[in-house]
């Protein structure tokens, strides 16, 4: 596991967006670990956040030309992983959607740069796979071409079949996901952490039974 993914777990646990217990999922599972991105809620934790992210993305050494922050939590997590690209050395422009077309002013759904080249999508997570969705239609409307979608955690785990949503939206648009971190890098740091250690049975048993390959 490379040492931004474990530096990466480790702080979502000590801003407890990363909890260990038991949770149930929006599909009725009970989980032995819970992650909401939601709650990397300060100046200070999306900092570091938009650190793990250009992180990943320079690591894939993707080629792409912007970012593009579908609404609404993509939206912080594009403006602030481009101001993070830059202090890397890589200033590239970004754009996000609003949720309504605005009939006043510029006018429209998008804001920001306009979407041309090869378009990096950030968001948090990826479930339904419906923003991805709505981005890749966006991004194509314009002309621009959909370059690959970059989240916070992949969970590996199944949807509605034997694949993950992560799985369905590379299979369905060609497209590569970079995760921050995955569920194995999970149980590779419970494998580690001795303060950890009681969770690694419920989690390993958990990606048994709904985890994917």
């Amino acid at each position: 596991m490379s040492d931004f993914r474990c530096q990466f777990l480790q702080f979502a646990l000590q801003q407890n967006v990363l909890k260990f217990g038991e949770f149930t999922t929006k599909a009725g599972r009970l989980s032995p670990y819970f992650f909401n991105a939601g709650l990397f809620n300060d100046g200070s934790g999306m900092l570091q956040l938009a650190k793990f992210y250009a992180q990943a993305i320079q690591a894939r050494n993707l080629p792409f030309d912007m970012l593009f922050g579908p609404a609404y939590k993509g939206i912080i997590l594009a403006a602030t992983t481009a101001m993070m690209l830059a202090e890397n050395g890589v200033n590239v422009p970004f754009a996000y959607n609003r949720k309504e077309a605005k009939d006043h002013g510029e006018g429209g759904v998008l804001v920001g740069a306009p979407l041309n080249g090869r378009v990096l999508i950030i968001d948090d997570v990826i479930s339904a796979g419906t923003s991805v969705r709505e981005s890749v239609q966006l991004i194509q409307a314009a002309g621009a071409t959909p370059a690959g979608v970059v989240i916070a955690l992949d969970r590996m785990e199944k949807g509605t079949g034997d694949i993950s949503a992560v799985q369905e939206v590379e299979q369905q648009y060609g497209l590569p996901v970079i995760a921050i971190a995955t569920l194995q890098d999970l149980i590779m740091l419970l494998d580690n952490s001795t303060a950890l250690a009681a969770y690694r049975e419920p989690v390993a048993r958990y990606r048994s039974q709904y985890g994917t390959a």
